[in-house]
């Protein structure tokens, strides 16, 4: 399949357009050089599984057309379908910075590993099996570990703030984003004949004086800017600082009564900011150490990839990090490994604290947790980040009375609460600082992406009281010339 016609420079939407996993954008040069900027997981991906199943290619293009791969961060919904990309024949690099090589390693893999898992439990020769295999099928996306060892030696890394000459004419800078270790907005230079063209990528879009994260910074001076707009309708609520919010819960739920705290986090970037957290509390405002349950194998693993890249942390940890020594070492913390370890601390009867992924408490082995605990009158669910559509997590969130859990109902009794200081996005004051530090008379574009549709509308009405009048809303494979 063709991707574009030669000689007019266009931008195409394939992922993240009016939702917010998925992301993917195609960037089709004057001469016909095709920059693929992020590749990850739709997670939101409907299959219809009353067609026939027939093969088809992963991608809308071919991926052996394409001549270079950015990455702005290491998120699945923005990295989860590299691998698939040299299965399918792509040959060339991937551009990113060290500590979102290092993440992007860590979670392909993990990802590798569920789909190996997925395969071995749908082979047999049962109805329950063949129709299993064929939903997998259906899907497509089922790299394994070989794939993830063939991109992640592609991988070719940059500093924050250099600018890389790709080729004459095609400049490439990354721009601290804040939002996780190593994430950058990507800021293209591009010299077409007698003209150069500016194109900005936000990426994701971290938070102002967040726990070990870097501040985002501004986005230069650009033409077009593509700008994610997950919280594009929402102000974060909650004014104290993660570490008094924290406070307050965990004194109402371990040392008040004796009760547990179950924290639904993500393995990387979440479940180090609320460690970081547990320890300055304990550090610094002398709080009991309550034992510390961290339940997930790929959290112990990023964990020590965050404390090997203090440079990319900001002054606060830093300094924490020289005072204390360590800046995850949380006293009484206990990483789980296994399985039968995980399910054993059901058994443990003094108040605690576990933290466990996902966070939206959509798979991982956070959902056997809230299976235990949530009847129990005695016991927290802290929510502390965005939670989809469909997952328990959105669920609890909306206030529901019973959950479903691996096909078992369960009244909920726990307190259920949220709070949205440990947050990885900005918000929409946050979003518009972002967009405002560009110029409105040079700016002549703004597009809207990673964000649902109802967030999309209510932040374009805000960016154009800014003054910028183009404001767009692609739909999925829409493309712009530009």
């Amino acid at each position: 399949m063709a991707l574009f016609s030669f000689k007019i420079m266009k931008l195409q939407f394939l992922g993240a357009a009016k939702q917010v996993t998925g992301s993917m954008y195609l960037l089709d040069l004057e001469d016909g050089y095709k920059i693929l900027i992020d590749c990850g997981t739709d997670m939101e991906r409907s299959i219809d599984f009353e067609v026939p199943y027939e093969p088809a290619p992963f991608f809308p293009f071919d991926p052996s057309l394409i001549n270079l791969v950015v990455l702005t961060h290491a998120h699945i919904d923005h990295s989860g379908n590299i691998p698939m990309l040299y299965r399918e024949g792509y040959e060339g690099q991937v551009l990113c910075t060290p500590p979102t090589a290092e993440l992007a390693a860590l979670l392909l893999m993990d990802s590798a590993s569920l789909h190996l898992r997925k395969l071995r439990a749908a082979q047999g020769e049962s109805r329950k099996k063949h129709k299993q295999m064929d939903r997998l099928l259906r899907r497509g996306d089922l790299y394994l570990q070989k794939d993830v060892e063939d991109s992640l030696s592609n991988f070719v890394t940059l500093q924050f703030n250099k600018k890389f000459v790709i080729k004459p004419g095609l400049e490439l800078t990354f721009i601290p984003a804040g939002h996780l270790l190593g994430a950058a907005h990507l800021y293209f230079s591009i010299t077409e004949g007698e003209e150069v063209k500016t194109l900005g990528f936000s990426g994701d879009i971290g938070r102002f004086d967040y726990p070990l994260h870097i501040d985002p910074f501004p986005m230069p001076a650009c033409d077009y800017l593509v700008c994610e707009s997950t919280y594009g309708n929402r102000v974060h609520e909650d004014k104290v600082e993660p570490i008094d919010a924290l406070a307050k819960i965990i004194k109402e739920t371990c040392i008040d009564k004796p009760g547990r705290l179950i924290i639904p986090a993500f393995s990387v970037g979440r479940t180090q900011a609320v460690l970081y957290t547990l320890n300055r509390l304990i550090e610094e405002r002398g709080f009991p150490a309550i034992r510390v349950f961290t339940d997930s194998p790929m959290g112990k693993s990023s964990t020590r990839i965050y404390a090997k890249n203090l440079a990319y942390l900001n002054p606060e940890a830093r300094a924490f990090q020289k005072e204390y020594d360590d800046l995850f070492d949380v006293e009484n913390l206990i990483f789980l490994q296994t399985e039968k370890e995980s399910r054993a601390i059901r058994n443990y009867h003094e108040p605690c604290i576990i933290i466990s992924s996902s966070g939206m408490i959509s798979g991982g082995r956070v959902e056997q947790h809230i299976a235990d605990n949530i009847s129990n009158s005695y016991a927290t669910i802290l929510l502390i980040g965005y939670a989809a559509e469909g997952t328990l997590g959105r669920q609890l969130m909306e206030g529901t009375d019973m959950i479903r859990v691996k096909d078992r109902e369960y009244r909920v009794n726990a307190q259920i609460r949220k709070i949205d200081v440990f947050s990885g996005h900005a918000d929409q004051k946050g979003l518009l600082k972002f967009v405002a530090n560009q110029n409105p008379s040079k700016l002549k574009t703004v597009f809207l992406s990673h964000g649902e549709e109802e967030s999309m509308l209510e932040f374009r009405a805000e960016i154009r009281r800014l003054g910028f009048s183009d404001v767009i809303l692609p739909e999925k494979a829409e493309t712009f010339t530009l």
